[in-house]
Protein backbone atom coordinates (compact mmCIF):
# COMPACT_ATOMS: atom_id res chain seq x y z
CA UNK A 1 0.00 0.00 0.00
CA UNK A 2 1.76 3.27 -0.95
CA UNK A 3 0.90 6.44 1.31
CA UNK A 4 1.20 10.00 0.01
CA UNK A 5 3.07 11.28 2.90
CA UNK A 6 5.60 9.54 5.19
CA UNK A 7 7.95 10.06 8.25
CA UNK A 8 10.35 9.25 6.13
CA UNK A 9 9.61 11.96 3.75
CA UNK A 10 9.68 14.55 6.71
CA UNK A 11 12.90 13.39 7.98
CA UNK A 12 14.62 13.88 4.52
CA UNK A 13 12.38 17.10 4.56
CA UNK A 14 11.03 16.29 1.10
CA UNK A 15 7.61 17.30 2.90
CA UNK A 16 6.77 20.84 2.91
CA UNK A 17 4.08 23.39 2.74
CA UNK A 18 3.46 24.51 -1.56
CA UNK A 19 3.68 28.20 -0.36
CA UNK A 20 3.27 30.90 1.95
CA UNK A 21 1.14 29.81 5.26
CA UNK A 22 -2.02 31.14 5.28
CA UNK A 23 -3.18 33.36 8.78
CA UNK A 24 -5.47 35.20 10.71
CA UNK A 25 -5.14 38.47 10.17
CA UNK A 26 -3.97 39.02 13.60
CA UNK A 27 -1.17 36.25 12.91
CA UNK A 28 -2.72 33.50 14.68
CA UNK A 29 -2.50 30.34 12.31
CA UNK A 30 -5.83 28.97 10.93
CA UNK A 31 -7.70 25.77 12.23
CA UNK A 32 -9.11 23.10 10.89
CA UNK A 33 -10.94 20.27 12.13
CA UNK A 34 -10.75 16.79 10.47
CA UNK A 35 -13.83 14.31 11.00
CA UNK A 36 -13.40 11.25 10.09
CA UNK A 37 -13.90 7.57 11.55
CA UNK A 38 -10.91 6.19 9.81
CA UNK A 39 -7.60 6.81 12.38
CA UNK A 40 -4.93 6.23 9.57
CA UNK A 41 -6.52 8.61 7.20
CA UNK A 42 -6.86 11.66 9.93
CA UNK A 43 -3.53 10.91 11.56
CA UNK A 44 -2.61 11.49 7.37
CA UNK A 45 -4.42 14.84 7.22
CA UNK A 46 -2.77 16.07 10.49
CA UNK A 47 0.11 15.81 9.52
CA UNK A 48 -0.22 16.88 5.99
CA UNK A 49 -2.33 19.95 7.19
CA UNK A 50 0.29 20.85 10.03
CA UNK A 51 3.14 21.11 7.46
CA UNK A 52 1.25 23.93 6.12
CA UNK A 53 0.97 25.82 9.46
CA UNK A 54 -2.24 25.18 10.44
CA UNK A 55 -3.68 24.07 14.27
CA UNK A 56 -5.81 21.10 13.35
CA UNK A 57 -7.96 18.47 15.63
CA UNK A 58 -9.93 15.73 14.64
CA UNK A 59 -13.27 13.64 15.76
CA UNK A 60 -14.58 10.30 15.13
CA UNK A 61 -17.85 10.79 15.30
CA UNK A 62 -20.05 13.20 14.21
CA UNK A 63 -21.11 14.20 18.07
CA UNK A 64 -17.41 14.84 18.70
CA UNK A 65 -17.06 16.50 15.64
CA UNK A 66 -20.14 19.08 17.18
CA UNK A 67 -18.24 19.13 21.15
CA UNK A 68 -14.98 20.13 19.08
CA UNK A 69 -16.22 22.43 17.13
CA UNK A 70 -18.04 23.94 19.97
CA UNK A 71 -14.51 24.70 21.63
CA UNK A 72 -12.28 24.68 18.58
CA UNK A 73 -13.87 27.16 16.32
CA UNK A 74 -12.49 26.03 13.12
CA UNK A 75 -11.62 27.73 10.45
CA UNK A 76 -12.74 25.16 7.62
CA UNK A 77 -14.06 21.64 8.18
CA UNK A 78 -12.75 18.99 6.33
CA UNK A 79 -16.19 16.32 6.62
CA UNK A 80 -17.14 12.85 6.04
CA UNK A 81 -19.86 12.13 4.87
CA UNK A 82 -20.48 8.46 6.23
CA UNK A 83 -20.08 8.72 10.02
CA UNK A 84 -20.73 5.75 12.72
CA UNK A 85 -23.67 8.37 14.39
CA UNK A 86 -24.90 11.04 12.46
CA UNK A 87 -23.97 11.76 8.93
CA UNK A 88 -21.64 14.72 7.71
CA UNK A 89 -24.64 16.65 6.63
CA UNK A 90 -26.02 16.93 10.39
CA UNK A 91 -22.96 17.37 11.40
CA UNK A 92 -22.69 20.90 8.75
CA UNK A 93 -26.20 21.71 9.24
CA UNK A 94 -25.67 22.14 13.18
CA UNK A 95 -22.66 23.79 12.89
CA UNK A 96 -23.88 26.20 10.72
CA UNK A 97 -27.11 26.43 13.30
CA UNK A 98 -27.38 30.44 13.90
CA UNK A 99 -25.88 31.37 10.80
CA UNK A 100 -22.25 30.65 11.16
CA UNK A 101 -20.43 29.64 7.59
CA UNK A 102 -17.55 27.35 8.39
CA UNK A 103 -16.24 26.67 4.86
CA UNK A 104 -16.50 22.49 4.49
CA UNK A 105 -14.82 20.24 2.18
CA UNK A 106 -16.67 16.63 1.87
CA UNK A 107 -15.17 13.77 1.62
CA UNK A 108 -17.33 11.05 0.00
CA UNK A 109 -17.05 7.85 -1.49
CA UNK A 110 -16.08 7.61 -5.41
CA UNK A 111 -19.21 5.78 -6.49
CA UNK A 112 -21.58 7.98 -4.62
CA UNK A 113 -22.72 10.31 -6.53
CA UNK A 114 -25.52 11.13 -4.31
CA UNK A 115 -23.53 12.21 -1.46
CA UNK A 116 -21.20 14.44 -3.47
CA UNK A 117 -24.79 16.10 -4.95
CA UNK A 118 -26.60 16.49 -1.77
CA UNK A 119 -23.23 17.82 -0.13
CA UNK A 120 -22.90 20.65 -2.29
CA UNK A 121 -26.97 21.26 -2.30
CA UNK A 122 -26.60 21.22 1.71
CA UNK A 123 -24.58 24.28 1.25
CA UNK A 124 -21.03 22.12 1.07
CA UNK A 125 -18.10 24.53 -0.29
CA UNK A 126 -16.66 22.03 -2.05
CA UNK A 127 -15.72 17.65 -1.84
CA UNK A 128 -13.18 15.15 -2.87
CA UNK A 129 -13.88 11.25 -3.18
CA UNK A 130 -12.04 8.97 -1.55
CA UNK A 131 -9.03 7.75 -2.30
CA UNK A 132 -7.81 11.41 -3.37
CA UNK A 133 -4.26 12.65 -2.86
CA UNK A 134 -3.07 15.01 0.20
CA UNK A 135 -1.84 17.58 -2.54
CA UNK A 136 -5.06 18.36 -4.12
CA UNK A 137 -6.80 18.13 -0.42
CA UNK A 138 -4.51 20.86 1.01
CA UNK A 139 -4.61 22.77 -2.61
CA UNK A 140 -8.76 22.60 -2.35
CA UNK A 141 -8.61 23.60 1.68
CA UNK A 142 -6.15 26.88 0.72
CA UNK A 143 -8.28 27.46 -2.06
CA UNK A 144 -12.17 28.03 0.06
CA UNK A 145 -9.37 29.70 3.22
CA UNK A 146 -8.40 32.28 0.72
CA UNK A 147 -12.46 33.34 -0.03
CA UNK A 148 -12.95 33.65 3.86
CA UNK A 149 -12.97 37.20 4.72
CA UNK A 150 -11.15 36.41 8.58
CA UNK A 151 -8.50 35.50 6.64
CA UNK A 152 -5.24 37.28 4.84
CA UNK A 153 -4.51 35.52 1.21
CA UNK A 154 -0.95 34.79 1.13
CA UNK A 155 1.20 36.76 -0.81
CA UNK A 156 2.32 34.34 -3.66
CA UNK A 157 0.14 33.91 -6.66
CA UNK A 158 -1.83 30.58 -7.16
CA UNK A 159 -0.25 30.57 -10.30
CA UNK A 160 2.64 27.72 -10.48
CA UNK A 161 5.33 28.86 -13.20
CA UNK A 162 7.86 27.14 -15.40
CA UNK A 163 8.95 28.69 -18.14
CA UNK A 164 6.20 29.29 -20.68
CA UNK A 165 4.47 27.01 -18.34
CA UNK A 166 1.54 27.89 -16.09
CA UNK A 167 -0.56 26.19 -13.76
CA UNK A 168 -3.53 27.65 -11.83
CA UNK A 169 -3.99 26.05 -8.69
CA UNK A 170 -7.68 28.08 -7.87
CA UNK A 171 -8.53 27.59 -11.23
CA UNK A 172 -7.12 24.36 -12.20
CA UNK A 173 -5.80 25.84 -15.43
CA UNK A 174 -2.91 24.67 -17.39
CA UNK A 175 -1.54 26.72 -20.74
CA UNK A 176 2.20 26.80 -22.17
CA UNK A 177 2.77 29.83 -24.02
CA UNK A 178 -0.33 31.15 -23.40
CA UNK A 179 -2.21 27.95 -25.14
CA UNK A 180 -4.84 26.12 -22.91
CA UNK A 181 -3.71 22.62 -22.02
CA UNK A 182 -6.29 20.10 -20.66
CA UNK A 183 -5.45 17.48 -18.42
CA UNK A 184 -7.30 14.71 -16.50
CA UNK A 185 -7.51 15.29 -12.37
CA UNK A 186 -4.53 12.79 -12.31
CA UNK A 187 -2.53 14.46 -14.74
CA UNK A 188 -2.91 17.82 -13.08
CA UNK A 189 -1.92 16.45 -9.76
CA UNK A 190 1.47 14.63 -11.34
CA UNK A 191 1.87 18.16 -12.91
CA UNK A 192 1.47 20.12 -10.24
CA UNK A 193 4.08 18.10 -7.96
CA UNK A 194 6.61 18.46 -10.79
CA UNK A 195 6.78 22.27 -11.01
CA UNK A 196 6.53 22.82 -7.05
CA UNK A 197 9.59 21.25 -7.34
CA UNK A 198 11.63 22.46 -10.68
CA UNK A 199 14.89 21.50 -11.60
CA UNK A 200 14.90 18.99 -9.11
CA UNK A 201 14.86 15.21 -9.56
CA UNK A 202 11.82 13.38 -8.24
CA UNK A 203 12.10 9.58 -7.83
CA UNK A 204 8.91 7.22 -9.04
CA UNK A 205 8.89 5.99 -4.92
CA UNK A 206 8.12 9.63 -4.33
CA UNK A 207 6.05 10.71 -7.23
CA UNK A 208 3.54 7.51 -6.02
CA UNK A 209 3.57 8.80 -2.20
CA UNK A 210 2.75 12.39 -3.11
CA UNK A 211 0.39 12.24 -6.49
CA UNK A 212 -1.36 9.26 -5.93
CA UNK A 213 -3.94 8.28 -2.95
CA UNK A 214 -2.88 7.38 0.65
CA UNK A 215 -4.62 3.26 -0.47
CA UNK A 216 -3.39 3.21 -3.68
CA UNK A 217 -1.75 -0.15 -4.65
CA UNK A 218 -0.22 0.36 -7.62
CA UNK A 219 3.37 -0.04 -8.82
CA UNK A 220 6.39 2.68 -10.36
CA UNK A 221 4.74 1.52 -14.15
CA UNK A 222 1.54 3.76 -13.73
CA UNK A 223 4.24 7.10 -12.79
CA UNK A 224 5.55 6.10 -16.31
CA UNK A 225 2.53 6.27 -17.77
CA UNK A 226 1.50 9.28 -16.67
CA UNK A 227 4.77 10.95 -17.86
CA UNK A 228 4.37 9.54 -20.99
CA UNK A 229 0.71 11.73 -21.00
CA UNK A 230 2.20 14.62 -19.61
CA UNK A 231 4.61 14.73 -22.72
CA UNK A 232 2.52 14.43 -25.07
CA UNK A 233 0.00 16.86 -23.73
CA UNK A 234 3.23 19.44 -22.68
CA UNK A 235 6.07 18.46 -25.10
CA UNK A 236 4.43 17.60 -28.29
CA UNK A 237 5.83 20.13 -30.92
CA UNK A 238 7.56 21.73 -28.57
CA UNK A 239 10.86 21.95 -26.42
CA UNK A 240 10.69 19.25 -24.04
CA UNK A 241 10.32 20.32 -20.32
CA UNK A 242 10.00 16.77 -18.57
CA UNK A 243 13.30 14.86 -18.44
CA UNK A 244 14.14 11.84 -17.32
CA UNK A 245 17.03 10.82 -15.40
CA UNK A 246 18.27 7.38 -16.05
CA UNK A 247 17.77 5.81 -12.63
CA UNK A 248 16.81 8.83 -10.58
CA UNK A 249 13.56 9.63 -12.00
CA UNK A 250 11.88 12.62 -13.67
CA UNK A 251 12.39 16.74 -13.23
CA UNK A 252 10.64 19.20 -14.95
CA UNK A 253 12.79 22.47 -16.26
CA UNK A 254 12.21 25.60 -18.41
CA UNK A 255 12.95 24.60 -21.92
Amino acid sequence: MSTPLTAADSERGQLRPASAPLHHADGSPIRILVVDDEHTLTDLLQMALRYEGWEVKSAASGQQALTVAREFNPDAVVLDIMLPDIDGLQVMARMREGGGETPVLFLTAKDSLDDRIAGLTAGGDDYVTKPFSLEELVARLRSLLRRSRALIADAQDPRIVVGDLVLDEDSYEVTRAGEPISLTATEFELLRYLMRNPRRVLSKAQILDRVWSYDFGGTSSVVELYISYLRKKIDAGRSPMIHTVRGAGYMIKAA
